[in-house]
Parts: structure tokens; sequence; C-alpha cells
């Protein structure tokens, strides 16, 4: 049983309501040892939203960790927007306080989420998925201050058809997955895609040739922003990293990986 969840949030983010003490609590009645709030941080979101205020997330993070000390591991992270004509300023903001995890998202292609239905409005979804593609590639190449790529194929919830072949983008699948191996850095199985996807972020076929190009760091995480979905779908998770081949999971801690046996 996987016993971390390595990317939630709380009401740090603007796109939560529960509060921190909340989802701690829920971690420990489901069982967790670990649960690492990644708060959202995203520079110039087209409404002005998820710019994380850090000295209190952390005063709070801190306060409801030792009140769970004995209960609950309570990791210190965030959840990173990537854009590739920013990373001074994201490499700024990662280096402004000691977290222990950071994810790398892209959240933003063009200046919009495709969460909002004008992205798919302009484009057809191939088309539409492969730029979304363009852009985490454009940003991984220039940003490193990160230590895991998050829900690599979150485009693909917001496309009409909500789903996709990545066999048709193979070529630059390729180039993203080598970008994050060459960089020592890894990928999570984020379980949320399982909600409109029906699998967890990335497809399948993207995490078994992540770990065909040599990728070992993996990561486990809900995504969840209530504390009803911590460590949803876990067993699914399980379930396609062992398929893949993989043996072990990554927490970190400090911002550093540690392997945690299937």
């Amino acid at each position: 049983m996987i016993k971390t969840d390595m990317h939630t949030h709380s009401s740090f983010s603007s796109d939560s309501e529960e509060p921190l003490f909340e989802m701690a609590k829920a971690a420990v009645e489901k069982g967790l040892s670990t649960l690492c709030l990644t708060e959202h941080q995203d520079f110039d979101y087209p409404t002005g939203e998820f710019m994380l205020n850090v000295p209190e997330y952390q005063k709070e993070l801190f306060r409801v960790k030792n009140e769970f000390s004995d209960k609950l591991d309570l990791l210190f992270g965030v959840e990173l927007g990537l854009l590739d004509y920013d990373a001074p300023r994201l490499s700024e903001f990662a280096q402004s306080a000691e977290f222990d995890f950071i994810i790398g998202s892209q959240h933003q292609i063009d200046g919009m989420d495709p969460y909002y239905p004008g992205y798919f409005d302009k484009t057809d979804d191939k088309n539409g998925i492969l730029h979304f593609f363009e852009g985490m590639l454009n940003a991984l190449k220039v940003f490193d201050d990160y230590d895991v790529l998050g829900h690599f194929d979150y485009i693909v919830r917001y496309s009409r058809a909500k789903s996709y072949d990545p066999i048709d983008y193979r070529e630059l699948v390729d180039e993203i997955l080598k970008t994050v191996v060459s960089k020592g850095k890894g990928i999570e199985v984020n379980t949320k895609g399982v909600m409109t996807l029906g699998y967890p972020h990335p497809h399948e076929f993207v995490l078994k040739r992540y770990k065909e190009l040599g990728g070992e760091i993996v990561t486990v995480g809900s995504d969840a922003h209530d504390k009803t979905c911590v460590a949803a779908n876990f067993d699914k998770a399980e379930q396609v990293l062992l398929d893949a081949g993989f043996k072990y999971y990554m927490v970190y801690k400090k911002r550093k990986p540690e392997f945690i046996k299937l």
C-alpha cells in the first residue's frame, strides 16, 4: 500500500477551501505516513490567482506539523507553474524557502489555462495537445529547479474527447522524457486523472516509455484539493507502476529523494 501522498492542496491554494489541518487529519485517518502539501504558485496566471503567501503557509504548515508529529510526517512543498519565458523568476521563487519538494507543472500556454474552454475553442484536440506539449518542452529546457514533472497529460482532461493516443506525439513525448531524465528529475503518477480520463496521469504508455528511457524517479500524488480526495485511487497508481516495471516510489525531503519499495 502506498502511504505517501506527494501532491495535495489546502486553502493556501486559490482553488481550495480546505483547511490545512483537515488535510492532515484526513491523511492520518486514511492510514498515510507522509503527506506533502504542494500549494500553487503560478506567475502571470490570466485571472491573477495562484500567488502563494509563503510565510503564512509555512507558519501554518509547521504549526500543524507539530500537532501531528507523532502520527504523520507533514512536508512543505509547492507546485510551480512552468513558464518558458520566466525561468529566472521561477528559480528565484524555488530558492526563496527551504521547500521539501517542488513539482513543476505546465498549466498555461499562450497566456491561457486549458481548464477554461477558450483554449480548445481555437483549435482541435490534436493540435491543441501538441502545442501544449511543445510549451512544456520549451519550459523544461530552460528551467531546472524542480524535482518532478507534474500531471504530464493535464491538457487531455479539458480536450473535447477527454482522451488521446500518446503514440501520435511519440517524438515530442520522447524529447520531454529524455529532458527530464537527463537532468536527473522525475515524474509523478497523479491519480486525479482517474476522475476524467479513467487512468492516472501520465498515460501508461508515457510511464512505460519513461522507464525505458532510464527514468527511475516517480512520486505518487492525489492532487487532492479537499480532504475527501486525499490518497484517492492509490490502488490504481500502485498497479500502473508495477505494470510499468517500477519497484519503488519516492518521498522527497529537503529536495532529496528517498526510495520506498512498492
